[in-house]
């Protein structure tokens, strides 16, 4: 059986998209879904192409039990777009570079993370120039975006 591929969507890959991973990623394996799902993340920019999450980040997702320091940064490229089955852009931002580098075969692949709950906004706000509230404030946001996400999948691979 093939995978279901969920691929994040940031702009560096070392604050947002790597914590959704790694969140996912850590629920999938605790509701024993992670045999059905793949979870990746990229940014739309090379600024930390190999470089792992930020440390702060880091430090307050193991306070909450998610270690995904195994993640290193990498960019969106071409083969993403063929490779995974579901593209989350993290903010509008992201969401616009996306859908411009995309194939139009492909765009219906391609959504907001947190169009699946009921977050009144649906970005997630970049802490890389804050202080720990602010990596604190989106791991919130992640934690209700993943959960609702996860409700979409269990749907997606019921199907």
């Amino acid at each position: 059986m093939t995978k279901y591929k969920v691929l994040f969507v940031c702009t560096g890959n070392i604050c947002r998209s790597p914590s959704a991973d790694g969140i996912l990623r850590h629920k999938l394996a605790e509701e024993n879904l992670d045999h059905l799902i793949e979870t990746d993340s990229v940014g739309t920019h090379s600024y930390h192409v190999g470089e792992p999450p930020t440390p702060t980040g880091l430090n307050l997702a193991a306070k909450r039990g998610y270690d995904y320091a195994d993640l290193r940064a990498r960019q969106l490229n071409q083969n993403d777009f063929n490779e995974f089955d579901l593209i989350l852009a993290m903010d509008h931002g992201h969401l616009d570079i996306i859908q411009n580098n995309c194939p139009e075969r492909h765009l219906p692949k391609v959504a907001m993370f947190l169009d699946f709950c009921d977050q009144v906004s649906k970005e997630v706000n970049d802490p890389y120039y804050g202080g720990p509230s602010d990596y604190e404030a989106m791991l919130d946001v992640i934690e209700t975006g993943v959960n609702g996400l996860i409700a979409h999948l269990r749907q997606v691979i019921n199907e």
